[in-house]
């Protein structure tokens, strides 16, 4: 009885006989491969083993890489490969959501006699999906993948199509609505969600190009400001044996050590969001006090009261080195830089805000980190100019260089009390500053006769030594007539105006997300949209956008008809962090729109400071009749 190989066999040679029209010799015989191709045209197969089923032939994984951004691969089986012009994608059950342009990786040429030229891939392919949103919370999404592929030995598969649904995590708003008109839709992306999109696209070159030109515009922000003094004060403080290069070489450590320790923290904020809310743990009262001490004992040692030195034992050893002028000093520049880094660095930004969702969402804190690294340096280059210009512009030895200590010592007490500000009343903060005004101001005979033999330059700083005298004055009788605020002393006293006007727009002050739904729940109700703003005491541009943009009577009259939230962070507590985490912000100033609906507009967030007419315009976007 025949078993099934033999059966086989006979087969076979049937088989050969009906290919080749003729008896092969033994020395004609085609080879297996050429048998095994020209007998997969009958349908046979019996030189190689059995196809392999298609998803063991190519196994399909897709997996969602954050809130804007899918990842698709296919594990290709030996033998086997897959078609580059076959891939095709769509999206079911994905309310706002939609792919983007496609970017597929080249493949292997090939000639197909089925499809002509062709690209392929063997073992291994993936790449990314990119998505277009306009719905920022999570949802669950089915994936369908559209692929084809063949085996070596010439069979080839019917097209076949892969399903998975994938929990997508929230992300950012990046284009129009899905199914709604130009007019009627949301611009495309706000501003911090350009910056974070463009990280995601744009070559590392161009990226730190950019970082650096946001760096260089952030550097004349008045956060930055009070870095001018504490450079200028350590070059100053070196006296009149410093040299140009060596004030080159003092600011250049600052710079570096300041965005080195901006980056890092901003990093360490990209990676863990508000859970590591670093602007506050640097505004704590303990913190702040102590550099504040830092700054007067400076201060102190451009008066001559003292000379600040290391200690023996390690000039001893820098000294040994033969490096105690050069490495102690640069040691001591570059731990003031680090310093002023983490205390009067700018609040966030749009780049800074755009930079730290790139490295939250993805992960990627090398680029991220890359970038910030550059808008650190951004910042700091004119810091270098200035410091560079220190050294080249500082008098020769004599009474001008102790007044040039003088003038920096008083500007570094400056830079005490504006840290102080954050956590002492403010009227004893306007105490601190009339006494910085009225006590130079002595220094420079404010109140002494001058002899009629004076000259101009005397006449000069007495001067400015009454303007000081004055404006001290202004601020004591401020704080005597109950003003808070050391811009306007004199606001409680003003003449032709109604006392009861507000100076600017009056928030609803809130602290939790139960308060924030309740306010949401209540405009809405109401058919009122509702403005919330994220404060803190120790944000800088918060504090402008109520002295300058809130303060606007334009303003005021914009945002009479809104309901005016605002969220004070000042503190770093569990409460601050939910509400800083609930709309993905690191930190203060940041202002949110949201429609009577309750929904936010994402896409008119505004991060950071803004003058009253740029205010204005942006409301007069989604606004009408503003």
């Amino acid at each position: 009885m025949l078993d099934f190989k033999s059966i086989r066999q006979i087969i076979f040679l049937l088989v050969l006989f009906m290919i080749g029209g003729r008896t092969f010799a033994a020395d004609a015989l085609p080879t297996s491969s050429d048998l095994g191709r020209r007998l997969q045209n009958f349908g046979f197969n019996l030189f190689q083993d059995e196809l392999l089923p298609a998803d063991q032939a190519f196994r399909f994984f897709a997996a969602a890489k954050d809130g804007n951004m899918l990842q698709v691969n296919w594990e290709i089986a030996d033998g086997y490969y897959l078609y580059r012009e076959k891939f095709r994608f769509e999206l079911a059950n994905a309310t706002g959501t939609a792919l983007d342009q496609i970017d597929i990786p080249r493949g292997t040429p090939k000639y197909d006699e089925a499809f002509g030229d062709v690209e392929i891939f063997h073992g291994r392919v993936g790449f990314d999906l990119p998505l277009i949103r306009s719905e920022a919370g999570p949802q669950s999404i089915n994936l369908i993948a559209h692929f084809q592929g063949c085996a070596e030995r010439g069979v080839c598969y019917p097209p076949m199509k892969e399903s998975i649904f994938l929990e997508l995590p929230a992300g950012f708003v990046s284009s129009l609505p899905v199914g709604s008109s130009a007019a009627a839709a949301e611009p495309e992306l706000s501003e911090q969600d350009r910056i974070a999109f463009a990280l995601r696209h744009d070559s590392l070159a161009l990226t730190l190009l950019v970082f650096f030109g946001y760096g260089l515009l952030l550097a004349f922000t008045p956060c930055v400001f009070p870095m001018i003094p504490i450079l200028s004060g350590i070059i100053v403080g070196h006296g009149e044996s410093i040299t140009t290069f060596r004030a080159f070489l003092l600011s250049l450590c600052y710079v570096l050590a300041s965005a080195i320790t901006y980056t890092s923290f901003g990093v360490l904020a990209g990676l863990f969001g508000s859970s590591l809310n670093l602007q506050a743990l640097f505004q704590t009262p303990g913190i702040v006090i102590t550099f504040s001490a830092i700054f007067v004992l400076l201060a102190c040692s451009m008066f001559g009261f003292y000379t600040l030195q290391l200690p023996a034992a390690i000039r001893a050893r820098l000294a040994g080195a033969g490096n105690r002028s050069q490495g102690g000093t640069a040691l001591a520049a570059a731990s003031m830089g680090a310093m002023s880094a983490l205390i009067v660095g700018p609040c966030v930004a749009a780049p800074l805000a755009g930079a730290l969702m790139y490295i939250g969402q993805t992960g990627d804190a090398i680029f991220g980190g890359l970038a910030l690294f550059f808008m650190g340096l951004g910042m700091g280059f004119p810091l270098l100019i200035i410091g560079t210009s220190a050294g080249k512009l500082l008098p020769k030895a004599g009474p001008w260089m102790n007044a040039t200590k003088a003038v920096f010592g008083v500007l570094l007490l400056g830079v005490a009390v504006w840290m102080l500000q954050r956590i002492i009343p403010p009227t004893v903060g306007m105490l601190l500053w009339a006494a910085l005004l009225i006590i130079p101001a002595i220094y420079l005979r404010a109140i002494d006769a001058l002899p009629e033999s004076a000259s101009g330059w005397a006449r000069l700083w007495k001067g400015c030594g009454i303007i000081l005298l004055t404006a001290g004055i202004l601020l004591i009788v401020g704080v005597a007539s109950g003003s808070h605020d050391p811009f306007r002393p004199l606001s409680k006293l003003a003449f032709g105006e109604s006392r009861n006007e507000q100076p600017s727009v009056v928030f609803t002050r809130i602290h939790t997300s139960h308060e924030l739904d309740r306010h949401l729940d209540r405009a809405s109700s109401g058919g009122q949209w509702v403005m919330l703003d994220y404060y803190a005491d120790w944000c800088i541009s918060c504090q402008e956008m109520d002295y300058y943009t809130f303060s606007d009577p334009r303003v005021r009259q914009a945002l009479s008809r809104m309901v005016l939230v605002q969220a004070d962070v000042t503190r770093d507590t569990p409460e601050n962090q939910e509400l800083l985490k609930r709309f993905d912000l690191i930190g203060p100033p940041a202002i949110l729109f949201f429609e009577p609906g309750s929904r936010e507009y994402r896409a008119y967030r505004i991060i950071g400071y803004k003058d009253a007419n740029s205010f204005l315009e942006h409301l007069q976007q989604f606004l009408p009749n503003v």
